[in-house]
């Protein structure tokens, strides 16, 4: 069974994007994958400093992120758009986990050879669409391979029911969709 790692780029309680990976996850799982589903929130780290790293290495919930990472095939993540960008919170998970820890581990051990889908969700109108864009260009500087499929949820203030769910279906079915696809590309990869 393929396992695929669920997140979004957002620590919010009541995250837009946190909600848009759950839905993801749920595809994903329908689809016959095995899930785990996180908030980068339980993750505290402090902001990436070469200085820190070579004196103390990884901080303790970069590791077992990181161990996360290495233990799933694919990742599913939901990022909100800061300034056109992805978030801060999302680039610094990233920047740690990539680093190495051992004398002759490979370089972005934790992301080589992964397969991602991303998706985003924003009060604006593009849904956070430009954030995409960057995101997708950082996964594949780091070997991930994303998948051409993405989907940005605009007004996202009033997209979510009191459930979590999507209110459009066709957007719900599409998000759901993304996370299915995920975990096909994935089993057809391992067979």
């Amino acid at each position: 069974m393929v396992k695929i790692l669920a997140f979004s780029g957002s620590a919010r309680q009541a995250s837009f994007n946190q909600k848009l990976a759950a839905i993801a996850a749920k595809g994903a799982r329908e689809a016959g994958a095995e899930v785990t589903l996180i908030n980068l929130g339980d993750y505290p780290m402090p902001i990436i400093n070469q200085d820190e790293h070579e004196a103390h290495g990884l901080p303790p919930k970069a590791r077992e992120l990181k161990q996360l990472l290495l233990e799933h095939d694919g990742l599913l993540i939901a990022s909100p758009e800061y300034n056109s960008a992805f978030s801060p919170l999302l680039k610094n998970a990233i920047d740690w986990t990539s680093r190495t820890e051992r004398e002759g581990e490979s370089p972005l051990q934790a992301f080589n050879g992964k397969y991602a889908a991303i998706m985003s969700a924003s009060p604006g109108a593009l849904g956070g669409l430009r954030g995409l864009v960057f995101l997708r260009m950082l996964l594949q500087n780091i070997n991930v391979t994303v998948l051409a499929t993405q989907r940005a949820i605009g007004q996202a203030g009033s997209a979510f029911d009191e459930q979590g769910q999507l209110k459009d279906s066709k957007q719900q079915q599409a998000i759901e969709g993304i996370g299915a696809e995920l975990a096909k590309t994935l089993a057809k990869l391992r067979d």
